[in-house]
């Protein structure tokens, strides 16, 4: 602790400004590893030590909302100087203020702010009584008539604020007594975010987001078999179609794997590709044209879509093949369909692919090998399936994942991680949304898709938990591992990917390349990530049978 005083009496013998000294004595204590909120770091140096220390500096503030405090201390520095740069009194703003609730301070700091950005000019210096921020709150004169208006609109906008926060907090805590076993706390906790939700606004922001995290934390507790997604729907089908056309992500994906296999397919005769779920089948209209205006002759196409059963017994699957049948006949490609119905990868094999001689094979996965991971010590179905991918010698495998790390042991870091990516989904569809009309709609269905993963991500463990996503990095290791090789995606895809952005009015969309591999975010934050990978030893398919279903 004595380190951390001579950091604060130095601060202060730079600048007397205490908020100044203290906001910076606050982060260096949190960035040092001096004290961890509640459930969430080690307390190196006891809270009842932090508490000691600030009350010595005249605050009286709990541990947990150090951070916090440090932020609005900083931005009450930043006015002040902005105060005296305008030409207004200090002591309007306040005198011996002494603040013992953060969320007072809070307001009170966005209050004073926001106040200093007015212009000088329109300043009337008032003479107000001392502001004393206690039990008893006893606030300062009012400002000019023409500000009264504005000051009532900060505290409004920093209440709510200030209650988002409270939110966050309440979520995080509740996931931790949850990761410590503390079932009775965290039912109250639920309740009492349940209560706090009205009041931040579920329309949009935080308040959106933390509705579908609550939800979630409440199923784990009383029903989170109702959570799990390892079968396929009907209803997850269309929600995924609404995702896809409400935001550009899933649209980055097609385009980038497509332009990948286009490049390999170039001079090839006869190709083959395998979608590991073929849903709709939205991905291959485009491929397929695309073929067309090769020049020469199109390749002879063969198309194997696999996907679960569906729920009333139908071969849904032919009935896509159908479509892009009727597709390829009107622009001249050859084509040929198969369906194979399986509810996992891990059910099928080699054989099955009935890969032919002489095909240029390429197979593509979209959003799915996150879902043959297991727990840590478990066998993990993705060995297998990369095993019998290499067997097949494909010239190119296209991988599209969520850039995310969801498959953390701990409860409490999963947690986490997904509040924080879904955030910026959820701000990025908002974005889209703003335009109202129809992509409104689209974004409202698009967030119950991202809800489903929310609550397996959140509700479920061990096989019921199908949403394991991780990053590209640990991506990277598992196809090094499996013997593949990394097959840099080119500029093509770069400048396909980037010329899709232009068709959304957002400019928080952003692709990136990382070592060959490409990834769409926004506002700097990677939401999913496209790359490409071949067997590191290339040869000849073996041979097949010729039996397959030909759609003419």
């Amino acid at each position: 602790m004595t380190s951390y005083l001579s950091f604060y009496k130095h601060a202060k013998g730079e600048r007397s400004n205490a908020p100044f000294a203290l906001s910076l004595f606050l982060r260096t204590a949190m960035e040092n590893g001096s004290y961890g909120q509640a459930g969430l770091g080690k307390a190196i140096m006891p809270a009842a030590e932090v508490d000691c220390l600030l009350a010595g500096m005249g605050y009286s503030i709990r541990p947990s909302d150090l951070c916090h405090v440090a932020e609005r201390l900083e931005k009450l520095d930043s006015a002040m100087i902005a105060a005296s740069s305008a030409g207004i009194p200090p002591e309007f703003l306040c005198s011996d203020a002494v603040h013992f609730n953060p969320s007072d301070l809070a307001a009170w700091v966005d209050s004073v702010a926001t106040l200093t950005e007015l212009q000088s000019d329109h300043f009337v210096p008032a003479h107000p009584a001392p502001a004393v921020w206690s039990n008893e709150i006893r606030p300062a004169a009012p400002p000019p008539a023409a500000s009264v208006s504005t000051v009532a609109e900060i505290g409004t906008s920093a209440e709510k604020e200030n209650e988002g926060i409270r939110l966050v907090h309440l979520l995080m805590t509740c996931a931790d007594f949850i990761h410590r076993g503390d079932r009775q706390m965290a039912v109250t906790l639920i309740e009492e975010m349940r209560l706090l939700l009205p009041r931040v606004g579920t329309i949009f922001g935080i308040g959106k987001v933390a509705g579908y995290f609550v939800d979630a934390l409440n199923r784990r507790l009383h029903s989170p078999t109702v959570a799990s997604t390892s079968q396929a729907s009907e209803e997850d089908e269309i929600l995924y179609h609404y995702f896809y056309e409400a935001s550009p992500y899933l649209k980055f994906a097609h385009f980038t794997a497509n332009q990948a296999i286009l490049d390999v397919f170039d001079g090839q005769d006869r190709v083959h590709v395998i979608d590991f779920n073929l849903m709709h089948g939205l991905q291959w209209p485009a491929l397929i044209q695309a073929l067309a205006l090769r020049p020469g002759r199109p390749p002879f196409l063969r198309l194997t879509g696999i996907g679960p059963p569906s729920a009333d017994g139908r071969d849904a699957l032919r009935d896509v093949g159908q479509r892009l049948a009727d597709l390829a006949r009107s622009v001249g490609v050859p084509f040929a369909f198969r369906s194979i119905i399986s509810a996992t990868l891990d059910e099928i094999g080699p054989t099955m692919l009935r890969v032919e001689h002489g095909e240029a094979v390429a197979i593509n996965s979209m959003l799915q090998f996150h879902r043959l991971l297991s727990d840590p010590g478990s066998p993990s179905p993705i060995d297998s399936v990369l095993s019998w991918i290499g067997e097949l010698r494909p010239v190119i495998v296209t991988v599209v994942e969520q850039e995310a790390d969801h498959n953390k042991p701990a409860f409490l870091d999963r947690f986490t991680e997904a509040l924080f990516y879904y955030s910026t989904v959820f701000d990025s569809l908002e974005a889209g949304a703003s335009a109202g009309g129809q992509a409104a709609e689209l974004a409202a269905f698009a967030e119950l898709f991202l809800q489903k993963e929310i609550c397996n991500i959140v509700c479920c463990e061990g096989t019921d938990r199908v949403e394991r996503h991780e990053p590209l990095a640990s991506w990277r290791t598992r196809f090094g591992q499996a013997g593949f090789l990394p097959a840099h995606l080119g500029s093509n895809a770069f400048r396909q990917a980037s010329m899709l952005l232009t068709l959304f009015s957002s400019e928080g969309y952003g692709v990136e390349e990382v070592d060959g591999c490409l990834t769409l975010g926004w506002h700097g934050r990677a939401v999913i990530s496209a790359s490409a990978w071949h067997p590191s030893e290339r040869v000849a398919a073996p041979p097949s049978s010729n039996l397959f279903f030909q759609l003419r």
